[in-house]
C-alpha cells in the first residue's frame, strides 16, 4: 500500500532537510552522474491522488511532479533505484538551486521516469 508523504503533502518535504539513511550513494552533483539508492517514501504531491506524484529516496533525494507518474506508483518502498542528474536550474539566486531534474530507474520494475526535485524551480511560484 502506498503511503501519503507528510500528511498535507510532499511540497512541505521539499523545504525541509532530509537526513539520508541506509546504504545509499550521495546525490549526484554533475549532469550525467548517477548514484544508487533506495526508495524511502512514495506518495502524492499534495497527499491526495490526482495532485501529482512525489517520491523520496534514502540518499535525501526527492522528486515532485504536478503530473501523476505511473512508474513511481508501480514502485515500492525499499526498491533499489539508480538516480541520475539530468539538468540543473539556470539563473537562480546563489542560495536556491531547486529545480534539479533527476532520472530514476527502478531496478526491480525496469521502469524509468524523470521529475524535478521541487515543485518550482529556484524560487518560482
Amino acid at each position: 500500500m502506498q503511503r501519503n508523504l507528510i500528511g498535507a503533502g510532499l511540497f512541505v518535504l521539499s523545504s525541509l532537510v532530509f537526513v539520508p539513511h541506509g546504504n545509499a550513494d550521495p546525490l549526484p552533483t554533475e549532469i550525467g552522474a548517477c548514484s544508487d539508492t533506495t526508495i524511502a517514501e512514495i506518495g502524492y504531491r499534495l497527499g491526495e491522488p490526482d495532485t501529482g506524484s512525489a517520491i523520496s529516496y534514502a540518499n535525501g533525494g526527492v522528486q515532485i511532479s504536478y503530473d501523476t507518474i505511473p512508474e513511481i506508483h508501480h514502485s515500492k518502498v525499499g526498491d533499489a533505484v539508480t538516480l541520475c542528474l539530468v539538468s540543473l536550474p539556470e539563473d537562480c539566486p546563489p542560495d536556491d538551486d531547486r529545480g534539479k531534474v533527476y532520472r530514476a530507474s527502478n531496478l526491480r520494475t525496469g521502469e524509468t521516469w524523470e521529475a524535478p526535485d521541487s515543485q518550482h524551480s529556484c524560487g518560482g511560484a
